[in-house]
């Protein structure tokens, strides 16, 4: 198992991924959204998973700024998320291929 957490450390429900995978024992690699983006390929591995969509924060203060529900091109929305990693919803936990956003407790239950 590889699991990857792509979050912040304000984050509530990025520290609550954190601390479910440190209870069970299981080494994960935390990346902090503040200091490096998804790269273009980790974002693809992601958006097969769950989906464009999911991945974009609509409440967030950059939605609005950057015009992001003006946007229909999927194509300018990636690139968008790519330069603005406060836009993504969070945590973004991988393993392997697999994917979630936010707080799936559930399905991170099925990995161990």
């Amino acid at each position: 198992m590889n699991i990857q957490i792509f979050g912040t450390k304000k984050c509530n429900d990025t520290k609550k991924a954190e601390r479910f995978f440190k209870e069970r024992r299981i080494k994960f690699q935390f990346i902090d959204l503040k200091e490096k983006a998804l790269s273009k390929g980790e974002l693809q591995s992601v958006k097969k998973v769950v989906g464009l969509e999911n991945l974009i924060n609509k409440s967030a203060k950059d939605y609005t700024k950057l015009n992001m529900d003006k946007i229909r091109s999927s194509e300018m929305r990636e690139e968008i998320l790519l330069k603005n990693p406060s836009l993504y919803v969070t945590p973004i936990v991988r393993n392997g291929k697999d994917a979630t956003v936010g707080y799936a407790i559930e399905t991170w239950k099925t990995w161990e």
